[in-house]
This record gives C-alpha cells, sequence and structure tokens, in this order.
C-alpha cells in the first residue's frame, strides 16, 4: 500500500519548496559522493585533530558565522538548525501528501560547511507512512538522537536544552505549514505535530500557549554577541546575573 504514494509523494520533492527554504530537500539529483552522509556525522569524533569530523567542522562553521567563542552555543544552534530542516522535510511531506520519505542517515547527504539553511541531498525518495508514529520514528529515532549524543560526547549542552531545540523546531515547522499550505494540509501538521510533542523524547520539553509554542529552556542564543531572546524562549529578557542559562 505505501507505494501508491510514489506518485504523490513526487520523486524530487518539488512541492516543498513553496513552503520556505528549510523545508527544500534536493532530491534525485547527483550530490558530491565526496560530502559526509548524516550518519558519519553522527559517529564518533576521529583522533587526528587535524582533521575535523563533520559535526565538528558544522559547529565551527556555526561559531565563526555568529562570532562566538562558547562551543556550547555554535552547538545548540547547529542543532537546531538541522532539526528544522529534519521536522520540516518529514512534517511538510506528511501535511501535504500524507506520507514521508525514508530519512535514513546513511542516505541524506550533507554540507557541513555550506550555509544556513543546511542544505541536505536524498538520492531517492522512497515513501513512508505519514503518520506520527513513522515521523518519529524517522526524524526522532533516526536523527535526533544519535545527533544529541554526538553533540553532548563533544561539547557541554544540557539534555534538556537539546530536547527544547528539537520540540521548538518541530512547533516552528508545524507554524509554517500553517502559513504557507492549504487549510487541510495545515490541519494534519498541527495534529501531527501535537501527537509528537507528546513523544516520551520531547514531552515536557515546551507546551502551547494562547499565541502558539513555549519551550521550558533556553537555547542559548542570547549569548551571541548581539543576540537575544527568541520568540519561544522560557526567557522574557536576556538573563544578566546567570553565566549558564538553565538546561530546563
Amino acid at each position: 500500500m505505501v507505494l501508491l504514494h510514489v506518485v504523490d509523494l513526487d520523486p524530487r520533492l518539488t512541492a516543498l519548496r513553496a513552503l520556505g527554504g528549510f523545508f527544500a530537500l534536493r532530491a534525485g539529483e547527483d550530490a558530491d559522493r565526496h560530502l559526509p552522509t548524516l550518519a558519519q556525522a553522527y559517529g564518533p569524533a576521529g583522533p587526528d585533530v587535524h582533521q575535523a569530523d563533520p559535526l565538528t567542522v558544522r559547529v565551527r562553521r556555526v561559531a565563526a558565522a555568529l562570532r562566538t567563542r562558547e562551543a556550547r552555543v555554535a552547538a545548540s544552534v547547529a542543532h537546531q538548525g538541522l532539526a528544522a530542516r529534519l521536522w520540516s522535510v518529514a512534517l511538510g511531506c506528511a501535511a501535504l501528501h500524507d506520507s514521508v520519505p525514508d530519512l535514513a542517515p546513511d542516505t541524506v547527504r550533507w554540507d557541513p560547511e555550506g550555509s544556513a539553511p543546511d542544505d541536505l541531498w536524498l538520492a531517492e525518495v522512497r515513501p513512508l507512512p505519514g503518520d506520527a508514529a513513522t515521523v518519529a520514528a524517522v526524524v526522532l529515532h533516526g536523527h535526533l538522537e544519535p545527533l544529541s549524543a554526538a553533540l553532548r560526547a563533544r561539547h557541554r549542552v544540557a539534555p534538556a536544552l537539546l530536547r527544547g531545540n528539537a520540540a521548538s523546531a518541530l512547533a516552528a515547522s508545524a507554524r509554517e505549514i500553517a502559513r504557507h499550505a492549504r487549510p487541510e494540509a495545515a490541519a494534519r501538521a498541527a495534529r501531527l505535530s501535537g501527537e509528537l510533542l507528546a513523544h516520551p523524547l520531547l514531552a515536557g520539553a515546551g507546551g502551547r500557549t494562547a499565541t502558539g509554542f513555549r519551550r521550558r529552556s533556553c537555547c542559548l542564543y542570547y549569548r551571541v554577541p548581539g543576540g537575544g531572546v527568541c520568540g519561544d524562549c522560557c526567557f522574557v529578557r536576556p538573563p544578566r546575573s546567570s553565566p549558564r542559562a538553565p538546561s530546563a
């Protein structure tokens, strides 16, 4: 039955591009075979300090762009950027087509030195059902768990902060779909995102409010030179006295 979604899903995922840059996925196009897969990015750091692994390259790239010397701040922002890309692709496909592409980490290529939003390539589109359980398996278990583990192994990033990033990125993806998609697709995205925010890996990371979503942790963006608090931050204004943001 899943094969019936092949035509609907669109082998090049062109419909996603209308939702914005975070939803675009290069599918069916030749990727540079020298680029790493996301599976390689989630792997352990290499022993050669002169040849950084892909995830370390990305964190350094983000740190330079933000002009911050705090690696954990850059790690948090890099994590949220990649989470937003993965949620957007999966939730966008589920909302528009009621199916999602198989985003197995060893099939998605990624340019860690590219600019935001992260550029992703998927050589072949293999459709899966568009229910919340499948989206959770594809994004939460397939990517965000190993990505968070890799970042925690390299940097002092609190697990609750990373859960907040994941929940915030999911809520933002649903919000963008509501802005740009047809009402039925927006309603499907809202329903799926609500189910996903109740998942054990995200439960407690934040909640719906009258104006949208508010997380219970801070992504540390206020520590970036010239930065401030995000719209869904647990802080109303940037902290002044505490040198570190709360982890929950």
